[in-house]
């Protein structure tokens, strides 16, 4: 029976790995659509395919006979605004600025060290009992700056876990279900969640021109999802993965160095950084919060007085950036690794320079949606989704859940956060918002989705270097080993999420960020 069920999975995961490589890079897959959405915006203006404006009459976009058009893109108006608006719609992509502003202080911070250091001083100096729960926890925390948690945490994680005598690979697969399954959970706002919400942001103005999403827009639910997920990562670990492998065998490993392997601990210049640039966290932290949380705080809604709609929410991304930034400059000079002014412009260009492939990426992204909305095609499959919906009476939390599993099963093929929420957002997130739901509360339902099946996905982008980091503690490991290993973590972290976003938003009726509605009226 468990070689029938072993070939059974062997089977869906080659079949999930042929699908993934039938897709081209996500650039060119937004060339393709781009494409077949201007010919599909001549053919169904030519047949004349409409649909009753759900919107109340008066409201902003809304024609006088009360009728959505498909606009054809294809015809001399169409052309002329394509060339005309192509720049704009790459430099006014809203996800664009917000995500290269936060990445810039986060820059500073992981070319000082001080992102590593952290990753390294709170993994290193958890009691032995803690030591899995803290993996996972550092895993999340991590995601501030994610390619350092691939690469950092998760060989350090392996090497701590053999140093005391446990399976490495039980702490490669702790490691990498904190940084890639729990990818959207985290106490703080990192660069994920202003490229998420631009883009919820863009998809949510198909039906409503004025809506904002902001970079908050989850922090909540993402936050208090942090400690579900560790705990969660806890207990498979504990219970499940580490049990299945049984004791490690040291003739396994394919780089017997690996195992003479030392994790090196924080040096006192390193420690004193860490102080240095913790009270400058502090400090800041403290200096923020007397702009807003008093009454008359000068970072609060000028009229209402509230922190709703306030500049400090509209200019979250700012205070990310300076988050970051200081601490990530007062870390560097204290230890050394930012020498001169120009070490910290250096540390800002480095990371521009990894973001490359993100505005290419974003180029075709930003056309495709320019394209979607200008063709109203966006809004007439919105309309005609949301009437399905409600004629077959789906809604509540089963919509929301059968939404989760559908982002989870498209990340399977299309591994990119962003790519895959810049195909689909313009389809869901209006039709989801006609049913009754707001942006914000189905962005942190995608993010679920998204985030669960990361692991259990080979085309992940970082899944080819986990399994060489596998590889050197097992020589015998395989794309279906690190898979199977990892499904446990996939399983519970999707059922587990679930029931909290459920719980969360339709028995508690709590916001999922700070001034996010649950519900939208149209």
């Amino acid at each position: 029976m468990q070689q029938k069920d072993s070939t059974r999975m062997g089977r869906f995961l080659k079949g999930v790995e042929w699908l993934g490589n039938l897709l081209p890079h996500p650039a060119i897959l937004f060339v393709w659509m781009s494409a077949i959405l201007l010919v599909m915006s001549a053919v169904m203006s030519y047949m004349g395919v409409s649909v009753v404006d759900p919107r109340p009459e008066g409201a902003k976009g809304r024609s006088e006979d009360g009728m959505i058009y498909v606009v054809n893109l294809l015809n001399g108006d169409g052309i002329a605004k394509i060339v005309e608006n192509l720049v704009s719609n790459f430099t006014g992509f809203i996800p664009l600025g917000t995500v290269l502003v936060a990445l810039l202080g986060v820059g500073i911070a992981e070319r000082s060290g001080l992102i590593s250091a952290a990753l390294r001083g709170l993994v290193m100096n958890a009691p032995p009992k803690m030591v899995t729960l803290v993996v996972v926890f550092a895993g999340i925390m991590s995601n501030t700056a994610a390619e350092l948690g691939y690469v950092v945490l998760i060989p350090l994680a392996a090497m701590i876990f053999h140093s005391l005598g446990r399976h490495p690979l039980a702490g490669l697969a702790a490691a990498f279900a904190g940084v890639s399954g729990g990818y959207s959970a985290n106490l703080l706002l990192g660069t994920v969640d202003p490229l998420l919400s631009g883009i919820s942001q863009e998809a949510a103005r198909i039906i409503d021109p004025d809506y904002v999403v902001g970079a908050e827009a989850n922090w909540y639910f993402m936050a208090v999802s942090t400690f579900l997920i560790s705990g969660l990562g806890y207990f498979v670990t504990e219970k499940i993965v580490e049990p299945s492998l049984g004791k490690y065998n040291p003739d396994d490993a394919d780089d017997p160095s690996v195992l003479d392997s030392k994790v090196e601990r924080l040096t006192a210049i390193e420690k004193k950084g860490l102080v240095w640039a913790g009270v400058s966290m502090v400090v800041f932290c403290l200096l923020l919060a007397w702009t807003v949380v008093p009454a008359n705080g000068i970072l609060r809604h000028p009229e209402t007085g509230l922190v709703a709609g306030s500049p400090f929410l509209h200019g979250i991304v700012v205070f990310i950036f300076v988050f970051f930034a200081i601490p990530g400059y007062i870390y560097g000079r204290v230890t050394g690794s930012l020498k001169t002014n120009n070490d910290v412009v250096d540390a800002m260009s480095a990371a521009m320079s990894s973001l490359s492939m993100y505005i290419v990426l974003v180029f075709f992204a930003a056309q495709f949606t320019a394209f979607f909305n200008w063709s109203n095609i966006g809004q007439i499959m919105a309309v005609s989704g949301a009437n399905f919906l409600n004629d077959i009476g789906l809604t509540g939390p089963l919509l929301l859940v059968g939404f989760i599993l559908v982002c989870a099963f498209v990340n399977l093929m299309l591994g990119s956060a962003s790519a895959q929420w810049a195909i689909t957002a313009p389809i869901f997130v209006p039709m989801l918002m006609l049913t009754g739901y707001a942006p914000e509360m189905i962005q942190a339902a995608y993010r679920i989705g998204d985030s669960t099946t990361n692991i259990i996905t080979p085309m992940m982008s970082y899944f080819g270097l986990i399994m060489a980091v596998a590889i050197r503690y097992k020589k015998d490991t395989g794309v279906g080993t690190l898979m199977s290993l990892m499904i446990p973590y996939s399983l519970i972290f999707l059922t587990g999420w679930t029931i909290l976003f459920c719980i969360w938003v339709f028995v508690l009726g709590l916001p999922v960020g700070p001034g996010s509605a649950t519900y939208y009226t149209p």
